[in-house]
């Protein structure tokens, strides 16, 4: 169930990430366009919590697709000049995010598949990943 949209552009965090992330980053893009010099402080707020609300979902949601990349193929290098980050910061960020996903219990099964993940680090070559 989607949580009820803020009446207006939010001021807050709070409300901010209670939006859809992909109707985030369109309220942001809208709002940045309209916004002008003459614009008040709620017009600033606004753009600073639907930003920082887009900062702290993409943060989330990166590692998933530094993980979807790695599954399809994609190499390190690649992957570091798709992000900008550096190839440490892109396994860093994809091992975390697989030590607690190949950790977390849904339904008695792993979210992510251990031997997958092994999968990739073995590809990725000794080394690379730890």
């Amino acid at each position: 169930m989607t949580p009820t949209r803020p009446t207006g552009p939010p001021v807050r965090f709070d409300d901010a990430e209670q939006i859809n992330p992909f109707e985030l980053l369109i309220d942001l893009h809208d709002h940045a366009v309209a916004r002008t010099a003459a614009s008040g402080r709620d017009d600033a707020l606004a753009e600073l919590a639907l930003s920082a609300a887009v900062v702290s979902w993409w943060t989330r949601w990166q590692p998933l697709m530094i993980h979807a990349a790695l599954r399809a193929g994609a190499d390190l290098a690649d992957i570091a000049d798709a992000t900008g980050l550096e190839i440490g910061e892109v396994v860093h960020r994809w091992r975390r995010w697989t030590d607690v996903q190949t950790r977390l219990d849904i339904g008695g099964r792993p979210a992510l598949d251990a031997a997958k993940v092994r999968a990739i680090e073995e590809r990725l070559g000794p080394g690379v990943v730890r």
